[in-house]
């Protein structure tokens, strides 16, 4: 005896596997969502943290070449003067001496300081576009599921499927940290 399942069964059987299909996909993205707005936040501090050191890198490079010009300047002064008077142009050519060793050492470290930032935000965008492309083939698939519904077919919830569970494999590499990266998607959206 063969029991014989109505098209009425089949469309609410199919309805709930999108319903539970959008809820799960809508939850996950939302706390994905979480993580990736988060992790914007660091790229923005990153980016601004190394806009300021390459600011303060600047500034040190200004300082180092105005106050070597000034110990040239002094230096001539210095050799015009008569050595009874020359003791304070000898303490300010050591005090700018100083200041041009300072500068040298400063600028260096500010260069990697200002480096490392960028490498940070470089770091924390490769994650970023993990979390954009979960949330793009998230969105797919809970709109594809959508139409699933509307049309009733159950391939195109297979359809909705295939870009929920790329989307989540892309959510969860972003959130755990995978080396799974949309690469060419990302330089052609990009």
């Amino acid at each position: 005896m063969e029991i014989e399942v109505s098209a009425e069964a089949k469309g609410k059987a199919l309805n709930r596997m999108v319903a539970i299909t959008v809820v799960v996909l809508s939850v996950f993205l939302g706390i994905m969502k979480i993580k990736d707005d988060n992790l914007v936040q660091a790229m923005q501090q990153a980016k601004a943290d190394a806009v300021d050191t390459w600011g303060e890198y600047q500034a040190t490079r200004t300082k180092l070449h105005i106050t070597e010009a000034s110990l040239d300047e002094a230096t001539l002064l210095r050799n015009a003067l008569r050595p009874s008077d020359a003791a304070d142009f000898d303490k300010r050519l050591a005090e700018l001496k100083a200041q041009i060793a300072k500068y040298k050492a400063e600028g260096p470290l500010l260069a990697a300081k200002a480096k490392s930032f960028e490498k940070l935000y470089d770091d924390l965008n490769y994650h970023d576009d993990q979390f954009d492309m979960c949330d793009a083939l998230v969105s797919i698939a809970v709109s594809t599921a959508a139409v699933a519904a509307l049309t009733e077919s159950a391939v195109v919830l297979y359809v909705s499927w295939t870009f929920g569970a790329l989307g989540v494999l892309m959510g969860l590499s972003g959130f755990f940290g995978w080396a799974i990266h949309p690469d060419f998607i990302s330089k052609l959206l990009s």
